[in-house]
């Protein structure tokens, strides 16, 4: 059996303001809604790459607490790493999925985003008891969900799971740089740039290319 996304947090749970990063595991494990998974995506608005998607459920208490844990926006790059590092450690569970550019191309980015969520939860080898996401509910999944906005900003294990997501689409962008050098995503990671711009004008685009994004579809012969 699978569930719809809710909008609102189950009757009885309540987040205080000064709760923290933490609050959202806390108050719903009080009301018997544990393990609490977060999930999130990294690669939505890039127009080369991979869609990634990442979930992560973490472990209750101290035991649980991630140093330097914060949305993967608002860390360095280094920071980033040594977070994945004490997530993969800490964290009771944490799985990834990539859904390449082709698939992002005949799903649509929306659908293509909701399916790597989806996934991502399925992988985790610890089944949740609620999930939060960031930005957009996710049916199909077997237990209660939130949609959170900024859910990376004010839940703990949605926070692991952008960091999570990043790490794993930068680490992956930056082995497509040695396939395609010319492009140069090691550096803007499939974002649009305009050194990426420039590249796409000069070379065309490569297979992992979205080639149903606007500027990849007007400099593709595919396309013409």
């Amino acid at each position: 059996m699978t569930t719809t996304p809710t909008s609102t947090l189950p009757r009885g749970v309540a987040i205080r303001s000064d709760a923290g990063l933490y609050g959202y595991e806390r108050a719903l494990t009080r009301a018997g809604l544990s393990p609490v998974a977060g999930a999130d995506e990294a690669g939505r608005g890039a127009c080369a790459g991979p869609l990634v998607a990442a979930a992560v459920i973490l472990r209750p208490g101290a035991s649980g607490r991630i140093p330097e844990l914060s949305d993967s926006k608002l860390l360095t790059e280094k920071a980033r790493d040594r977070v994945r590092g004490h997530i993969e450690r800490r964290a009771l569970s944490y799985a990834w999925v990539a859904i390449p550019p082709a698939e992002v191309d005949r799903r649509g980015l929306h659908q293509a985003n909701i399916e790597a969520l989806r996934r991502a939860v399925a992988r985790l080898d610890v089944a949740p008891a609620y999930v939060l996401s960031d930005g957009f509910g996710v049916d199909g999944l077997p237990c209660p969900s939130l949609a959170m906005w900024k859910g990376d900003q004010v839940a703990a294990c949605v926070a692991a799971a952008s960091v999570l997501a990043k790490t794993v689409r930068d680490a992956m962008m930056t082995e497509l740089a040695q396939r395609y050098p010319a492009y140069g995503f090691d550096i803007h990671k499939g974002y649009s740039t305009p050194a990426h711009q420039a590249a796409l004008a000069e070379h065309g685009p490569c297979p992992e290319h979205r080639f149903t994004y606007a500027n990849v579809a007007n400099v593709s012969p595919r396309c013409g």
